[in-house]
């Protein structure tokens, strides 16, 4: 049994459609449809790099680009799975079913934009926003620690098995104690209130944090005298504000994975795996910190890239994941 955080399409504008219809769903865009219906992923992700944008009007890296011909295949292969979904103050749950997927024969409007999507309906159970002892599940009364892995920016994101098991036993109404009781989640709770509002969130923490490193870097690099010949690193930013924009907008497009293992990334305070933890790095290690040049990836990848060629490394996974 996997869990799942989940989104309904952009703005979740199909999330009353599948709470009433008992159904977990997402889509795929008229002009990409084809592609994944074909199975052809990588001319799916090449479309997407010509003709798609982030949200924030960036080209569609193809980490990303993979994600999305995942999405439709992970929803209608789904079936014994527990699906979460936050609107409002309450928490949704639902468990998918082995009945088959109904996918759109003919593409549909979307009313929040001139665009034509096919849907893909998965039955699940009828969605409760209660345990199974009727306790109502509300964002408002869930553990502080929780509130870093029970909600997404991305349209679903599979929980690792330690919060898997503590969203079972949450909607079972069992004991959360083993998870509460521990020190990083009472730091969590006891810091919750106290932090000042630019580390709200382990995101935005982990943010500055990669941010305030790129800086240190770059200047510890820029004039130095050795034996070897040092390569510059450039700070390429007006100042640190401007990267850390640069950064949010980073995580958004890669919809807070790894982009080059397709990882989900930990941050600074919730974080499960110290080796997860989302770290900064330059796409040629021989450039600088500027636009263009950068992307976040697991801790543990980017000391295993250290100054490599990142279309070699990215190649080299390839050949681990095949195996």
């Amino acid at each position: 049994m996997k869990v799942y955080i989940a989104n309904f399409g952009r703005g979740n504008y199909a999330w009353e459609a599948c709470k009433q219809g008992s159904t977990i769903a997402t889509m795929n865009s008229a002009d990409v449809h084809p592609f994944w219906l074909a199975n052809d992923r990588d001319g799916y992700i090449a479309y997407c790099a010509k003709h798609k944008k982030t949200t924030r009007g960036d080209p569609v890296p193809s980490t990303l680009a993979s994600r999305w011909f995942n999405l439709m295949t992970i929803i209608s292969e789904s079936s014994g799975d527990i699906w979460l979904h936050r609107h409002d103050d309450d928490i949704w749950w639902t468990k998918s079913l082995s009945a088959e997927a109904e996918i759109d024969q003919k593409p549909r409007n979307v009313a929040y934009q001139s665009i034509q999507v096919f849907e893909c309906h998965k039955p699940c159970e009828k969605w409760r926003a209660t345990s199974m002892q009727e306790k109502r599940l509300t964002w408002s009364s869930v553990h502080a620690k929780a509130k870093d892995f029970l909600t997404t920016e991305s349209t679903l994101q599979e929980l690792s098995k330690n919060y898997a098991d503590y969203v079972i036993a949450l909607i079972n109404g069992d004991d959360l104690s083993p998870w509460h009781a521990s020190v990083l989640w009472k730091s969590k709770q006891a810091s919750a209130s106290q932090q000042p509002v630019r580390f709200a969130t382990s995101v935005q923490k982990s943010v500055t944090e990669m941010a305030l490193q790129a800086m240190a870097t770059a200047a510890g690099a820029n004039g130095q005298t050795v034996e070897r010949i040092m390569k510059e690193k450039n700070f390429g930013f007006k100042d640190r504000e401007e990267l850390e924009r640069h950064i949010f907008h980073l995580l958004e497009a890669q919809e807070s994975r790894c982009a080059l293992s397709g990882l989900p990334l930990q941050f600074s305070g919730s974080h499960e795996d110290k080796k997860m933890l989302c770290s900064l790095d330059r796409i040629d290690s021989a450039g600088h910190y500027e636009h263009g040049n950068l992307q976040i990836v697991c801790r543990f990848i980017n000391f295993w890239k250290n100054n490599g060629d990142n279309k070699e490394f990215g190649r080299l996974l390839g050949i681990v994941r095949s195996q």
